[in-house]
């Protein structure tokens, strides 16, 4: 067994990392697309095949949740500039990162987060597979009709159930039980409150354990085991979590190109996208490769006290490592984030794709956040505001400057469009929201540190 110790030897940045300084670090096996595509058995037909499915279920989704009837159907969100925040931030460092946009999926209808796209996708392959298996449906039906006696009877002998630290179980939850299934959600200890109780307004089953997110996974993983009829939404190892996620990316050139913000070799595109098990950054993030190829650069960000993608990625070892091996205790009030391993398959698969990491401590992401109501007028939640720093820690620390030197990046920095992926916030009641807020206020006030961190 490796001590701390020995890791940090080894991997010297991991003595700040130990230490819950924040930290911005760049991955020596990224490469080029074409190399790191060529290892792989995922491919953009998958990302497809997944699209049409969504769309052949737009019909039955914007009949339950009339909140999608304007998009007929197609759950998105969208994509804004922030100008008035990112003014701010770069009088911090005397620097402006190029172009600064919002990918909202704080927004995204039925369950408010990113976890919408992956969740809800599994969801709705696994009820269409229970469908095309057990009765006359085909795909060439109107998938409205799944929302009907016969189709309801079919899931109601059927369990759903996922481990989680809160946004995926709201949209498994929701998902689940709106179709009929009977709905189970393990959660962690971090995970909050009110999502708790959301999810039993909604019919779903709580269960409640002391240990972090991998504890509810666990439990999770063996009650499917035992039960024939349920499915297990795996957050660690799901490839259909994973491919609901890449859609993400062919919407997201639709709006670049509706914004008229060109993504080629002299338009570099950077997007920063909150970390937790991996599985959303992971699918956003290999959706992005197969559209922009080398014109995108992603980087996860994490909270010092659960840089659980860093180490995997940084020691190879993926999901066999925690961050409790560093010493460090996976305690954040960023609780979407709150995982002490990282998904063994998106480590895995994506060790060449992923530019970096870097982290954020707890208070600057209240800090964030406040700025983020005062100046642009949205409500994010604490763990959503990770992606924020991304692209101003790209730019001002010498690690970063380094990556974009090295990928001969410079002469198009000034053209550069950096997106903050914002991960959920909608759902949070207003008095927390408001708690979070006054937070920020508090350190604002009192706080003179810089956003420009280096390591």
């Amino acid at each position: 067994m490796i001590t701390s110790s020995e890791w940090i030897q080894q991997y010297p940045i991991l003595g700040s990392v130990a230490n819950r300084e924040e930290v911005f670090w760049c991955n020596p096996d990224y490469t080029a697309f074409k190399t790191a595509q060529s290892r792989l058995t995922l491919s953009e037909e998958d990302i497809f095949n997944a699209e049409q499915r969504l769309a052949r279920f737009a019909p039955y989704i914007a009949k339950l949740f009339p909140e999608t009837q304007p998009s007929q159907g197609i759950i998105e969100s969208p994509l804004i500039d922030i100008p008035h925040i990112q003014e701010a931030l770069s009088e911090d460092i005397d620097i402006r990162p190029g172009r600064l946009l919002l990918k909202c999926d704080n927004q995204l209808a039925i369950s408010g987060s990113v976890k919408a796209r992956g969740g809800i996708y599994e969801v709705l392959k696994h009820a269409e597979t229970l469908a095309l298996d057990q009765t006359a449906f085909t795909t060439d039906d109107d998938y409205s009709i799944l929302d009907s006696a016969i189709y309801r009877q079919l899931f109601s002998r059927h369990s759903i159930s996922v481990g989680s630290t809160g946004n995926l179980g709201l949209s498994i939850g929701i998902m689940s039980a709106r179709l009929g299934f009977q709905a189970t959600v393990h959660m962690s200890a971090d995970a909050k409150q009110w999502k708790k109780d959301l999810l039993r307004e909604k019919g779903v089953n709580v269960i409640e354990y002391q240990g972090d997110f991998s504890k509810a996974v666990e439990q999770g993983r063996q009650q499917s085991e035992q039960d024939a009829n349920m499915h297990f939404v795996d957050d660690e190892q799901s490839i259909d979590l994973f491919m609901g996620y890449a859609v993400a990316a062919k919407r997201l050139q639709q709006q670049l190109q509706s914004l008229n913000v060109a993504v080629d070799a002299n338009h570099s595109l950077f997007v920063y996208l909150p970390c937790g098990v991996g599985g959303g950054p992971g699918g956003i993030t290999f959706g992005l490769k197969q559209v922009f190829k080398d014109n995108v650069h992603c980087f996860f960000a994490e909270p010092t006290a659960s840089p659980c993608m860093m180490l995997g990625l940084m020691t190879g070892l993926h999901d066999k490592i925690n961050v409790r091996d560093i010493g460090l205790d996976n305690v954040t009030d960023a609780d979407g984030l709150a995982v002490a391993s990282p998904s063994g398959l998106v480590g895995k698969t994506l060790y060449q794709m992923i530019s970096g990491c870097y982290t954020v401590e707890d208070n600057h992401l209240f800090e964030y956040l406040n700025q983020m109501i005062d100046l642009e007028k949205i409500s994010l939640e604490p763990s959503a505001l990770a992606g924020l720093p991304g692209a101003f820690r790209l730019i001002a620390t010498t690690v970063g400057q380094q990556y974009i030197k090295q990928h001969k990046l410079s002469t198009s920095m000034a053209n550069a469009t950096h997106i903050v992926w914002a991960t959920g916030g909608s759902m949070v009641p207003d008095d927390i929201m408001n708690s979070y807020y006054q937070r920020g206020r508090s350190l604002l006030a009192g706080d003179n540190q810089s956003i420009d961190s280096d390591s």
